[in-house]
């Protein structure tokens, strides 16, 4: 059994499985040993590191004394609470430079795992976990920032940050259905490695900036297939996460891929996938398209009849919410804003920057309105293309 504990809290005879952020740095050459020796132990404490996963199963596990005398839980400040140490909600804005960085070292991470793939070596998953986990805090203390980050991808890395991106988003839809938390963390891990089998196709078809032939489409088609043979020859992978690699382009109505599943013939894990997979799909830009804005994709989303599992669908949608991130909605007022925090359970009343007149057609000074807040008489009356109105750095309001 893994578990997650402090670097403080590791002490002599316990089994180190991973270190917290496996791809960083740190004082050792291997990854998974028991620790016996003074000198290791004193490294650790002196690494830098905030926390190791253990294999109690291998090893000790943290001293009842220690699970006693824990600090209890700080208290949350509410909805918009700055961040502290702990995993509680905060703001967009106090969350945007850790998430930056977690995907940063995310990017790393995947783009090293996936080249494993290509080159045809063994796949080692364990070392995703504290990955999976990383994301899941942050989603804990904010919804909406590293969700929004991550749509943020160049082109060029977009197989790699699609992966990270989906992740995410399986784990806010898996906490909206209410799915216990370690349910929650292997929709994370199925997100990360759902299109691991794309490091089989041919770089020529995956990166085409042009439309794919009829035979380089069905070469493309193959990806789920060949993931789930990665997977299954790693080993010790949960079915689940095996599942959504090799269903997630099925749709609802039975007209997708491979096997042409319909309605439950398809697991709950890759019915969620799905909708996971498409929405950061056409909100990122490609080497083919532009992205769509996040709620014109919700919106175009809605229409799609068969695709989705229409009760998963609108569970996503309160997990990104109707205005996700980043989305530009006319006020009643007549003046454009841009959404910059989402809040949790008023989801058409997110926190937003006005900053444009559509009567005048000219600036705002830039003004901060939470739509939530008592007193406050202005609403939402609907989202804007931001093409149709010139504007080509929204996403500079947000982050």
């Amino acid at each position: 059994m893994l578990k997650k504990i402090s670097v403080d809290a590791v002490c002599a005879g316990m089994y180190i499985h991973s270190f917290e952020g496996s791809w960083l740095s740190h004082p050792f050459w291997k990854s998974k040993f028991i620790i016996e020796e003074a000198d290791d132990l004193a490294r650790l404490h002196r690494s830098g590191l905030s926390a190791v996963w253990i294999d109690v199963s291998k090893g000790l596990d943290v001293p009842e004394s220690l699970i006693a005398n824990a600090p209890p839980a700080l208290p949350s400040d509410g909805p918009r609470a700055a961040c502290d140490a702990s995993v509680i909600r905060c703001s967009a804005r106090d969350e945007m430079q850790r998430a930056a960085r977690l995907l940063s070292r995310s990017k790393k991470a995947i783009n090293a795992l996936f080249n494993e793939a290509r080159l045809g070596k063994a796949i080692e998953v364990e070392g995703c976990m504290p990955l999976v986990s990383d994301i899941s805090d942050s989603l804990a203390r904010n919804g909406s920032a590293l969700v929004g980050l991550a749509r943020l991808k160049h082109k060029d890395e977009y197989t790699y940050m699609h992966s990270v991106a989906v992740c995410a988003l399986m784990v806010s839809l898996a906490r909206q259905l209410e799915l216990d938390e370690s349910t929650v963390l292997d929709a994370g891990l199925s997100g990360l490695l759902h299109d691991i089998g794309k490091m089989s196709m041919p770089a020529s078809v995956l990166n085409k900036a042009g439309s794919l032939t009829d035979e380089e489409f069905a070469v493309m088609r193959s990806h789920p297939e060949r993931g789930h043979g990665l997977l299954v020859a790693a080993g010790s992978i949960p079915d689940s996460v095996l599942d959504v690699c090799l269903h997630h382009h099925e749709k609802f109505d039975g007209t997708g891929y491979p096997h042409r599943l319909k309605g439950e013939e398809i697991s709950l894990f890759a019915r969620m996938g799905a909708v996971c997979d498409v929405y950061d799909a056409i909100t990122s830009n490609r080497p083919y398209k532009k992205a769509w804005n996040p709620a014109e994709s919700i919106a175009r989303m809605a229409q799609w009849n068969g695709h989705f599992d229409t009760r998963v669908f609108h569970a996503f949608v309160r997990s990104v919410g109707i205005y996700p991130l980043g989305s530009l909605v006319r006020l009643e007022s007549g003046r454009l804003a841009v959404v910059i925090d989402q809040h949790p359970e008023k989801l058409t009343e997110p926190l937003v920057r006005v900053f444009f007149s559509t009567k005048t057609r000219t600036p705002l000074q830039q003004t901060d309105l939470d739509l939530s807040q008592r007193g406050v008489t202005d609403r939402i009356s609907g989202r804007e293309d931001p093409s149709q109105w010139g504007f080509t750095n929204l996403d500079e309001f947000w982050q």
